[in-house]
């Protein structure tokens, strides 16, 4: 995909008769007005992206990017790249965090390898590599712009693939040793924002650890001197394929309208940059938990969003989101089946706006 091909693509926003459809379906259950609180709101947006006021989320599925990161060199993580290819290696079978949590919701679990430092293919894992990890954002941009390019076309390609099988609602995950500190660069980057409000200690750095973290994100954000709306440049330079990967798929979520759940602050970075490259994007992202990492705040407040779960998740490889999932079903569980005030032969509450 050229930058010409992807400057063309066009987005249509969701119906909003059908978002305001299915509020009125809630108002008309017997329970008092927005007893649901944001799942009604949310459940609306998500039949709206679908196109229908009777529509199920029963098929689910978290799309799992997996790549690595040449910043690593620089000591900014407790772990090395063979730690990315030994999770992600049994991330197929369900073995792994997010792949366990899926299989009790009845989940699909999509493991893609988008950059893996391994050459060959993993059993299990889609191959869509771009390339075998990414190059040391300290000494030199760690994608092409052609690459980055490549990696959001595989998310657009893999958003359009899930339609076409007929899932109606994916999350985003992700797998990559050192994609906090990538993901902490492009956030500053993106807001102009110091490091310190954006890099946190990922999988558990400790003081020193941090130190060298914010550090190599900052004498890289001197030395390459961004603009904040630059944002295929910010990716192409300090992101990696698994963010770009993941921002394709929220573009490619809107372009084929099937809503996709945010997970943590590496997921929220890329939608920041998936909505800055295409406005209108953010209209088809369900939020689902605030991450303890500095930088998720940030991300959700420049994309004007507000998550259900505040527990200080920090897991990663979509957890957050398949949580988010469970929590969906309970409330669609009311809106298919509630009772309705004609049903009890009780007065309807009214709405005083």
């Amino acid at each position: 995909m050229t930058r010409e091909e992807f400057e063309a693509l066009k987005i249509e926003k969701p119906p909003q008769e059908i978002f305001s459809q299915i509020k009125s379906e809630w108002d008309n259950m017997a329970k008092p007005l927005d007893g649901m609180g944001r799942f009604e709101e949310l459940t609306a947006q998500i039949g709206a992206i679908l196109g229908s006021v009777h529509f199920d989320i029963h098929k689910k599925a978290v799309v799992v990017m997996c790549a690595d990161n040449g910043i690593v060199e620089e000591g900014v993580s407790q772990s090395g790249q063979e730690v990315t290819f030994a999770v992600s290696s049994v991330m197929g079978n369900y073995q792994t965090s997010v792949g366990k949590m899926a299989r009790s919701i009845a989940a699909d679990i999509i493991p893609v390898d988008v950059g893996i430092h391994y050459n060959g293919k993993i059993p299990g894992l889609l191959d869509r590599k771009i390339a075998p990890g990414t190059k040391n954002f300290r000494k030199e941009p760690a994608m092409t712009e052609a690459e980055t390019l490549a990696a959001i076309q595989t998310g657009i390609e893999l958003a359009a693939d899930c339609r076409q099988k007929g899932y109606h609602l994916i999350a985003a995950g992700e797998m990559g040793i050192g994609n906090t500190t990538t993901s902490s660069a492009v956030a500053a980057a993106m807001t102009g924002c110091s490091v310190e409000l954006t890099a946190g200690r990922g999988a558990g750095l400790s003081d020193a650890g941090l130190q060298r973290k914010q550090q190599v994100i900052r004498e890289a954000l001197e030395k390459y001197q961004f603009k904040q709306e630059e944002t295929l440049r910010i990716l192409s330079t300090v992101g990696g394929f698994d963010i770009a990967a993941m921002t394709g798929l929220y573009i490619g979520g809107a372009l084929c309208h099937l809503p996709v759940v945010l997970d943590g602050v590496i997921s929220t970075v890329a939608a920041l940059a998936a909505e800055r490259l295409k406005p209108g994007v953010r209209e088809f992202l369900i939020p689902s938990h605030r991450s303890k990492e500095p930088a998720a705040e940030l991300m959700l407040k420049e994309l004007r969003m507000q998550p259900v779960i505040d527990a200080s998740l920090a897991l990663g490889e979509g957890t957050g989101a398949v949580m988010m999932f469970g929590l969906l079903d309970l409330a669609m569980a009311l809106y298919q089946s509630g009772t309705s005030f004609s049903e009890m032969e009780i007065e309807p509450y009214t709405r005083f706006e």
